[in-house]
């Protein structure tokens, strides 16, 4: 096995791992745990109430969400990419099944599954002033 990092080559590219999250069908109860247990205070709300964002002291962000529709059960990976219309696009090209992209205030995504049915998110994260 490789262990050389790939490099991107252009804006389809995968770069990353933007966010670890679970889905969940009360965002509410699932933010005040982590908050209230845990001890991690949401860095992200989002402005309906359907989930949250924490930016962990390394970097990394663990989210909170629930699903526009599907099972809210298990966690997905946001694969980070720097275009999302030209990701999903190549995507789409080799055969991949993924929804037209969506905007939230943060980011860009596009929703997938891999053969077994594991839920992915094509991410493209905006720009921050």
């Amino acid at each position: 096995m490789s262990t050389t990092p790939q490099t991107a080559v252009n804006g389809a590219t995968i770069i990353g791992i933007d966010l670890a999250a679970y889905l969940t069908g009360d965002p509410q109860r699932s933010i005040a745990f982590y908050r209230d247990v845990l001890g991690m205070n949401p860095t992200e709300l989002d402005d309906e109430g359907r989930g949250a964002e924490f930016t962990l002291p390394d970097g990394t962000t663990f989210g909170i969400w629930k699903p526009d529709s599907g099972n809210a059960s298990g966690g997905t990976m946001m694969f980070a990419v720097g275009n999302i219309d030209e990701a999903v696009k190549a995507i789409r090209e080799r055969g991949g099944a993924l929804s037209d992209p969506m905007e939230s205030p943060v980011c860009h995504m596009s929703f997938g599954q891999d053969p077994d049915g594991n839920g992915f998110i094509i991410h493209q994260r905006k720009v921050r002033d």
